[in-house]
């Protein structure tokens, strides 16, 4: 019997979708307001799921407080507070889309999950703009 768990986690951060190879005309047309200069920032919502069978010693299919302690160690530090584009290792080839976050969040909480478990991440950018990515 497979179970799915969820932890909600937050973090507030800048970035600006940018690519230095178009002109300015190029990225205007294309990321509009998300291409200022200066940045903008959001306060992303972080729902990650886990998936797998239910252990018949403890009762989990994942301690909640070890989900809990990944994402904080993989997305909260490292993203919170921080501008994306300059603060964060992982985006400086990579543009910071909503898309693009979520893959890397899926990569870092992945890696250390037990490979029996199935991840899935949910990422609000807005109340009404969200992405989901499961590793495929």
């Amino acid at each position: 019997m497979k179970v799915t768990v969820s932890r909600k986690s937050h973090f507030n951060a800048a970035h600006r979708l940018f690519r230095p190879d178009w002109s300015d005309e190029q990225n205007e047309r294309i990321f509009g307001k998300c291409n200022n200069p200066n940045f903008h920032g959001h306060n992303y919502e972080l729902i990650a799921s886990v998936t797998g069978e239910i252990d018949p010693e403890t009762g989990y299919v994942i301690d909640i407080k070890e989900l809990a302690d990944l994402i904080y160690e993989e997305v909260e530090r490292p993203f919170d507070h921080k501008n994306l584009n300059l603060d964060v290792p992982e985006f400086q080839d990579l543009i910071p889309t909503a898309e693009h976050i979520a893959v890397v969040i899926w990569k870092k909480i992945a890696q250390r999950l037990k490979p029996e478990l199935s991840l899935e991440i949910t990422l609000y950018e807005t109340p009404r703009n969200f992405v989901t990515y499961k590793g495929e």
